[in-house]
């Protein structure tokens, strides 16, 4: 049996299935991803703290005041 000999419709059903799978694995990975951001961005935040600033040693005046 070659994929020649596949009907149609069944190739379009083994597509979806291959694209749902497809999808459901980059739907798995987004959770963690999401949460490595979330882990950085506010690493980074509290880093640019007025406290973290201060305990460094480093000024804590924003430009313009």
């Amino acid at each position: 049996m070659q994929l020649s000999d596949i009907e149609e419709e069944t190739k379009q059903v083994m597509d979806v299935a291959a694209a749902s799978t497809g999808v459901l694995s980059l739907v798995a990975w987004l959770p963690p991803i999401a949460s490595l951001l979330t882990i950085i961005w506010l690493g980074l935040r509290i880093y640019e703290s007025q406290t973290v600033q201060g305990l460094l040693g480093k000024s804590t005046r924003k430009t313009g005041e």
